[in-house]
């Protein structure tokens, strides 16, 4: 019989915390009241982003602001709007594709900090909540469709959208999805479903369709996976809040590394970063920080596609 050698567990390190400049606590805030139990915060920080450039992109959901972190720690709020911004991914190299609760996909331009809808319902039917989005090589966009969905209502959804504006949905029995990422060679697309305490495995067909859909890792505790990364090695990284670890998996499920969070519970994402992508940023979103832990094996690159806008 062979059994799994135990994981190497390894505490992650405060690399910047939200300055208090930023930090306006609203009682009222709707999203607050709704998702953390009417308790006011600060902030939440989500969707973390590595520019090329060398500085990261942040979202805060509650208050709608996309903030840019530089290699100092330094702060600069880019833009505040009228939304709930969760995930992000860049789709060029001065544009931001923004996963927003209330209102769909949103661009943002960091040339003039304008942002605007790219892709707001569904055939006239409203998102139930998008949560975060990935892209492909091929300029196809994956994006998942959490709203309040769990092991009560298992309706959640993940799409596909092509270049082209065409919208397919793959998976429309989810628990939960959340944080998505493609395997290196673009045949699998894993899902986190959070409230389902497991992360999917989606094997993609020829013609772009999904099957043989099966459960890859589970986890455990009160808030399941989040957000999701992968390495160029095809080894699986995974944000779990609730438990404030990352999960670094090999590609039979077996965690090989546990990195902890010296502040909270609340690793809710977390990217590759850095010149030769080796450097991992976590958000630590109760908290209002980032956390940061180099890494052996480098991240694999996100692809950054040229989208035209959706239809």
């Amino acid at each position: 019989m062979m059994f799994l050698s135990p994981p190497e567990i390894r505490t992650t390190t405060l690399f910047t915390r939200l300055p208090d400049t930023f930090r306006q606590p609203d009682p009222s805030n709707v999203w607050a009241q709704a998702n953390r139990g009417g308790q006011p915060v600060d902030s939440f920080l989500e969707g973390p982003v590595w520019h090329p450039s060398g500085c990261l992109y942040l979202t805060d959901i509650p208050y709608g602001r996309i903030f840019k972190v530089d290699m100092q720690g330094n702060w600069e709020l880019i833009v505040q709007y009228d939304g709930e911004p969760n995930g992000m991914k860049l789709i060029s190299a001065d544009t931001l594709l923004i996963t927003d609760y209330r209102h769909g996909l949103m661009k943002l331009s960091l040339n003039d900090c304008s942002v605007t809808p790219w892709l707001a319902r569904r055939n006239s039917e409203s998102f139930r909540g998008v949560n975060d989005l990935t892209p492909d090589s091929q300029g196809n966009l994956y994006f998942t469709d959490q709203g309040q969905t769990g092991l009560h209502d298992p309706t959640g959804r993940v799409y596909r959208l092509s270049p082209q504006g065409k919208l397919d949905l793959l998976l429309d029995n989810c628990p939960s999805p959340n944080g998505l990422v493609l395997s290196p060679d673009e045949k699998i697309l894993y899902v986190a479903m959070t409230r389902g305490n497991a992360i999917w495995r989606c094997p993609l067909q020829p013609d772009g369709s999904v099957s043989k859909v099966g459960q890859f890792f589970t986890s455990w505790g009160p808030s399941g996976p989040d957000g999701l990364a992968i390495n160029a090695e095809g080894e699986l990284l995974i944000a779990n809040p609730g438990l404030g670890r990352v999960w670094h998996l090999n590609e039979l499920a077996e965690p090989v590394e546990i990195l902890i969070s010296p502040l909270g519970r609340s690793t809710t994402n977390l990217c590759y970063g850095g010149d030769d992508l080796r450097q991992l940023y976590i958000t630590e979103s109760v908290s209002g920080s980032i956390l940061t832990c180099s890494m052996a094996t480098p991240g694999k690159p996100v692809p950054v596609p040229s989208l035209v806008p959706a239809r």
